[in-house]
Order: structure tokens, then sequence, then C-alpha cells
């Protein structure tokens, strides 16, 4: 085995290494809560993966770093400990936890929802991302089409400083479990996620308007769909919850059939 990764180094593979005590004692608290097998996405040096190895549950850990692999394969002998892309990897335990590397927080965050085999997740990624996935100040795009299907919740701040080479920003735990009973039918999945991104991306000064804008309903109708739903009509679409989200689309959609109906 070569002794530095094919992909380079710690630089290039954008690797911020965890060492804040209170943040691996928090992650560690949120996974022991969990069930099932763990999948660890970037090892690293094994904060994570020692402690998690020390939970006696099935546990396999990779890393794109084949020189930190090696290592950490020696300190846990009898380990499921492999080289491999998270991008690549089959997301395919009950549990998943990892530091994300930054660069790649929005794609593997993407891979991580389109996949079906996990029920919770516990993430490190930037501050930012982590807020505004958990809704602190407004949902995002992205959060308001899955909701539906999962929650988000934010465990704490990790400082800057807590990560060496420290990054120019802090970090933040982000919790995301899977529902037992989706908001949405999942085959409604896509049309639905095309409804979110259509009502973001709309024209307007409020929900109300951007739906009068896009001509999705007659004016009365929106307005008794906006009720129905508890929506404000001024409210932005940052503003509304999962389960907002989710009475809109079955009232606009209620809406329509009835629509079909008398035509």
């Amino acid at each position: 085995m070569r002794k530095r990764s094919v992909h380079g180094g710690r630089h290039e593979l954008g690797q911020n290494f965890l060492v804040h005590r209170p943040t691996i004692t928090k992650i560690i608290d949120l996974i022991a809560e969990t069930d099932g097998p763990i999948l660890e996405i970037g090892a690293g040096d094994g904060a994570l993966t020692v402690p998690l190895a020390a939970l006696g549950r099935p546990l396999r850990a990779i890393d794109i770093d084949g020189h930190r692999i090696a290592r950490l394969r020696r300190r846990l002998p009898g380990n499921d400990i492999e080289q491999a892309d998270a991008l690549h990897e089959p997301l395919d335990r009950a549990v998943i936890v990892g530091n994300l590397p930054f660069h790649l927080t929005t794609p593997l965050l993407r891979r991580l929802l389109d996949a079906s085999a996990w029920n919770h997740a516990i993430v490190l990624t930037q501050w930012e991302v982590a807020r505004k996935r958990a809704g602190v100040g407004g949902a995002t795009m992205m959060t308001a089409q899955a909701a539906p299907w999962f929650t988000f919740e934010l465990h704490g701040r990790v400082p800057a400083y807590g990560f060496t080479p420290q990054p120019s920003i802090d970090g933040g735990v982000l919790a995301i479990r899977r529902r037992d009973i989706p908001l949405v039918t999942d085959v409604d999945q896509r049309n639905y996620a095309s409804f979110v991104h259509g009502i973001f991306t709309g024209r307007g000064r409020g929900v109300a308007d951007i739906l009068r804008q896009r001509s999705v309903c007659d004016p009365r109708t929106i307005k008794h769909v906006l009720d129905q739903s508890s929506t404000n009509q001024n409210a932005l679409p940052r503003d509304l919850s999962a389960d907002q989200w989710a009475a809109l689309w079955k009232a606009l959609g209620s809406a329509r059939n009835r629509r079909k109906g008398n035509s």
C-alpha cells in the first residue's frame, strides 16, 4: 500500500480533523441514542472512530486518505476500516456519522438525502450549512424539499480552533432523522420537490402572491388553501414549517382535483 493517498495530502483532500473533545463527546452521545450498524464517513485520525468502536456495534469507517486508513487499522485491528470515497460509498447502514469535508458538504448531503437505507445521520458541517438546514433563521429550499421525509436538528456550534488544521469558519453538528411516517407520499416526491422549487424561485412578495403569479389557482382558492394549511399569505417560503409545506401541497392537490372534476 502507498504511504500517501493517490489523491494528495491533507490540504488537497480538504481535511480538517476534529479535536474538540466536547463535540466528540456530544456526537458519540447522539449516536449512542440510536440503534443499528454504523457507517463513519471521513474517519481521519480516528477521533470519532475509536469511541464509536467502543460502543460495540457493527462499524464501518471509511476515509479517502490511504495513509491514515493504514494507521487507523493498526490502531483498531479487527474493525472494518477501508479506504473509500464517500461520494461513491453505499450509504447502507442504519446510522451515518461523519465530519464532512467542508468543500464536499452539499454533494454529500444530497447523496445522503437520496439514500434510502439509513434512519439517523449525525454530521459535522460548516456552521452556516448546519444552521440553515436546521431552519434557524429560515429554511433553505433543499431543507424544505426534504422536510416531509426528514427532521433536521442543530446540536451546537464547533469553534474553528476545534479542528486541525484550523479552518476559517466554525462548524456545526446537525442531526437528521428519517420520519417514521412521511408527511408527503413517496410517489409524490419528485412533483413535490418541483413544487417547492417553483415557490422558492417564484416572483412575489409572499406565498400568496407567488401562487397568484404562477397561476396555480384563482385568488379565492389560494386564500382558502392558505387558511387550510395555517399559512400567512405574506409568509416567505423560508418561513414555512415542514407541516405547512405538506399541508399546502395536499390542499393545492385537492383544489386541483376538484377543479378537474368540475370541468
